[in-house]
């Protein structure tokens, strides 16, 4: 019995201290982002006055769009989220509850896409987007997020835990494959298209090389990409960043807080079922 209180009390000092060290990193961002510039460079964490108003001067600072960028950000972030769920649905679909000649082939090969690297397709991706009229555009930071190998998958697996018996049921009652699709499929997957919406929508919110290589124009870029107006040729404006960089990180953990049950079944019950 002692034993095994003993093991309880490491286990849980051993996750403290990791959840400590996750945790510093933010303390210190938070703490940077009330200081004046001259105190950030100093050891000391806790500013001598705490200077709030570092989060009005991102917005007034000249050069500085942040407002705009905000929104920009979340903008193109729920539209790939959206259109990745859906086409990954779609296909997962199919690839998992539909016959036809080659279907498995035809996903290896999909998935395949997943071994080139994305820098691979920087250049192609540019020509396209070039050739289509959308360098600086939304739309050219959205269409090519909008369709993903490992969403196809990662939902695919959760579809193929659904009982075919629900499938034949539908065709007796003589429902289309749409209907089966939307009214089946679809709402029994929603625990796996919940965390490949979480993915997607923290992954493509934070994406900044893409971003960097499609926009031009200062006042259509995303939070990652405008950033980085606050190093100037007068220096790194380290406390307004910091302070930046904490209102930037608001929507994913208000995301987290609210789909965390989700997540974690999604998780779960994919990994069981895969």
């Amino acid at each position: 019995m002692k034993n095994s209180s003993l093991k309880l009390l490491i286990l849980h000092l051993v996750l403290s201290v990791m959840a400590l060290a996750m945790i510093m990193p933010f303390l210190w961002m938070l703490l940077a982002s009330l200081k004046t510039l001259e105190e950030v460079g100093q050891e000391k964490w806790i500013p001598e006055v705490f200077q709030w108003r570092n989060y009005l001067e991102v917005f007034n600072t000249k050069g500085i769009f942040f407002g705009r960028w905000y929104i920009n950000s979340i903008f193109v972030a729920a539209w790939v989220t959206f259109l990745q769920v859906l086409t990954s649905s779609m296909a997962a679909y199919s690839f998992s509850r539909l016959e036809w000649p080659g279907r498995d082939k035809m996903f290896l090969l999909y998935l395949g896409t997943m071994m080139l690297p994305g820098l691979v397709m920087i250049i192609p991706n540019y020509q396209i987007m070039i050739s289509l009229g959308l360098v600086d555009t939304f739309a050219g930071l959205i269409v090519p997020a909008a369709f993903s190998a490992f969403g196809t998958f990662m939902v695919r697996q959760f579809m193929l835990g659904i009982p075919r018996s629900l499938d034949e049921a539908a065709d007796i009652d003589g429902a289309s494959k749409w209907q089966q699709f939307w009214m089946i499929s679809l709402p029994l997957a929603r625990p796996a298209l919940v965390t490949l919406s979480i993915f997607t929508f923290i992954g493509n919110y934070n994406s900044m090389f893409w971003p960097l290589v499609m926009m031009k124009t200062p006042y259509k870029y995303t939070l990652p990409v405008g950033m980085l107006a606050f190093d100037s040729s007068q220096g790194q404006q380290t406390n307004l960043l910091m302070a930046a960089v904490t209102m930037s990180i608001v929507p994913m953990v208000i995301l987290f807080i609210f789909a965390q049950k989700h997540l974690v079944k999604g998780i779960v019950l994919g990994g069981v079922k895969g």
